[in-house]
C-alpha cells in the first residue's frame, strides 16, 4: 500500500493525525485542528490540500 494513499485516507478519516504524520506539530496543525473544531468539512479540504501538494 502507497504512503499516499494512507495519508489521504486518514485526510478524509481523521484530519488533524493525516497533517500531523505529514508536517508534524507546527502551524499547519493547529490550523487544522481549529477548522475541524469549526466545522468538519473544512478540516477534512486543508488535510487533503497540505497531504497532495
Amino acid at each position: 500500500m502507497d504512503n499516499k494513499l494512507v495519508l489521504i485516507i486518514l485526510s478524509l478519516l481523521l484530519p488533524p493525525v493525516a497533517v500531523f504524520l505529514k508536517k508534524g506539530a507546527g502551524k499547519d496543525l493547529v490550523i487544522n485542528i481549529v477548522l475541524c473544531l469549526l466545522m468538519f468539512f473544512p478540516g477534512v479540504v486543508h488535510a487533503l490540500w497540505v497531504n497532495l501538494k
